[in-house]
């Protein structure tokens, strides 16, 4: 495994390392021990599988307020997305800023969001699949979430806003401005 901090701190890319042979493939994708080196810690407590049918479909951007704060590491099964984490941390230096990786069943690849981030992605190819761990439960009163294409985020998705498909109620969210962030 291979752990790339992105440009801002907390967010990681992990790489992971598959072995292949004549009868697939193996790939070690949660080892407490080796995070822990790579200076995550996290308590996983539910895993959640999120299915996508179409290309240019958008989930996010979402987070959940403390005492039900979640870090989330996230990965593709099946397909291609452009993932982003956006720094809601009042006292950071990168509040308001994102970061984003392209992950795919393919490269293996999983990003280490912690908690303080929304959390939110586009999905690249049709019939995409996410797992994603999550360092605390669902609680629907700690829920929150900030409008995907706010231009004040200004991040460039690969997805273009009048195609894209997304919920009635992620079409609803505010804009960051809007927001009193909780963390």
């Amino acid at each position: 495994m291979k752990a790339e901090p992105l440009a801002i701190p907390g967010v990681v890319l992990i790489q992971t390392r598959t072995f292949a042979d004549e009868r697939g493939s193996f790939s070690e994708t949660w080892n407490s021990r080796a995070f822990s080196e790579a200076g995550i810690e996290a308590e996983f407590v539910q895993d959640n599988h999120a299915k996508s049918a179409r290309a240019g479909t958008v989930r996010g951007l979402h987070y959940q307020t403390p005492p039900h704060a979640q870090g989330k590491l996230v990965r593709v099964i099946r397909g291609a997305i452009f993932d982003v984490a956006v720094d809601m941390r009042k006292a950071s230096p990168s509040f308001g800023r994102s970061v984003s990786a392209t992950l795919t069943a393919d490269n293996a690849h999983q990003l280490w969001v912690p908690a303080g981030f929304a959390h939110g992605y586009a999905t690249l190819e049709d019939d995409t699949e996410v797992l994603y761990k999550v360092t605390d439960f669902y609680a629907p009163e700690c829920e929150g979430g900030v409008l995907w294409n706010d231009p004040d985020l200004a991040i460039e998705w690969p997805v273009d806003a009048n195609s894209a498909l997304l919920s009635g109620k992620d079409l609803k969210l505010p804009r960051f401005c809007d927001v009193a962030s909780p963390f």
